[in-house]
């Protein structure tokens, strides 16, 4: 069962179909002992300091791993710079690159995983079944999140950690649902929490530690993951290709935007956080972002791993005192 690294959420069924084990790269480098040295490798090595964090990190995780042979590189759909990334790896692990249609074309996603299914040597019967057996473990997950929004008795930090795990379901499905078991027994126990300020988190996740426990501390609460959500893949579908089509992170902005305008009605989300990452083209889609959703809306950048900064505290302090007024 060899490892295959992932630089994103891709369709995991069909990796666990041909009996190997997906491996989400960006989770690997940010649980390193210490994260920031994998990037300042990758800059020793010729990275420059204005590319994505996460682009070297992941890079720095394979060329110092030897039992991770193969990667799966989404080139459509994710990092522009994972076209470049790719061309650096070359001849050091085998790249397969999977593109998820922008247009959001079924025959197009079909023809993708079909790639896979070829490569892995497996059938879309099999895959199918492995997706039965993950969809168990996404709709406990949806629990976990009703715990968050609905009852608080999950925090915002424990909702990302799980959530964002689910893309690769931290490489072991059973033990991974094993440990799910026991964490939704502990929290169902404990008392609902005091209403606080409602806020959800948009973009990518956050590369910077204490950023929950932060909104916490000063009297807010994050009730919505947006993009760890969705590598839990909500709502979920029968079949391969109608689940990936629902998969909004990979495709434009306005599937994104109405997923969020619908969790922010369902939630009573009184603000958003939204997370960019320094150097990435996402940035950008703050502007639509604002445009677009109708309730208070702080920007925050992270550019490498570490504590949050004392200016960003500050800023969320004086957001959480605008929304609650």
């Amino acid at each position: 069962m060899a490892l295959v690294g992932l630089t994103t959420s891709i369709p995991v069924e069909v990796v666990l179909a041909g009996g190997h084990t997906p491996v989400d790269l960006n989770n690997v480098f940010i649980t390193h002992p210490d994260p920031y040295s994998l990037v300042a490798r990758a800059e020793e090595e010729g990275f420059a300091r204005t590319c994505c964090a996460w682009i070297k990190g992941i890079y720095a995780v394979i060329s110092q791993r030897s039992d991770i042979p193969l990667l799966i590189a989404v080139t459509q759909g994710d990092c522009s710079n994972t076209h470049a990334l790719v061309e650096v790896l070359a001849g050091r692990v085998e790249v397969i690159r999977f593109d998820y249609p922008p247009d959001r074309d079924p025959e197009l996603l079909r023809a993708q995983i079909g790639r896979l299914v070829d490569f892995f040597r497996t059938d879309w019967a099999k895959a199918q079944e492995i997706k039965k057996r993950l969809d168990r473990i996404r709709a406990k997950l949806k629990e976990l999140d009703e715990l968050t929004w609905a009852t608080n008795q999950v925090t915002g930090g424990e909702n990302h950690l799980w959530l964002v795990s689910s893309s690769d379901f931290n490489r072991d499905p059973d033990r991974f649902e094993a440990e799910l078991d026991r964490f939704l027994a502990r929290a169902g126990k404990r008392p609902a929490q005091k209403e606080k300020v409602r806020l959800g988190l948009v973009g990518i996740p956050p590369i910077m530690d204490g950023l929950y426990e932060t909104v916490e501390e000063l009297g807010g609460r994050v009730v919505f993951n947006e993009i760890q959500r969705q590598f839990a893949m909500p709502p979920l579908a029968q079949g391969l290709v109608e689940q990936y089509l629902r998969f909004t992170y990979p495709y434009d902005i306005f599937g994104r935007i109405e997923d969020i305008k619908e969790e922010v009605s369902r939630r009573s989300i009184q603000g958003l956080i939204h997370y960019t990452q320094s150097f990435c083209f996402r940035q950008i889609q703050d502007l639509v972002l604002r445009e677009r959703l109708e309730v208070p809306i702080l920007t925050i950048e992270g550019d490498r791993p570490g504590p949050l900064e004392a200016r960003t505290r500050m800023r969320l302090e004086a957001f959480l005192d605008v929304v609650r007024d």
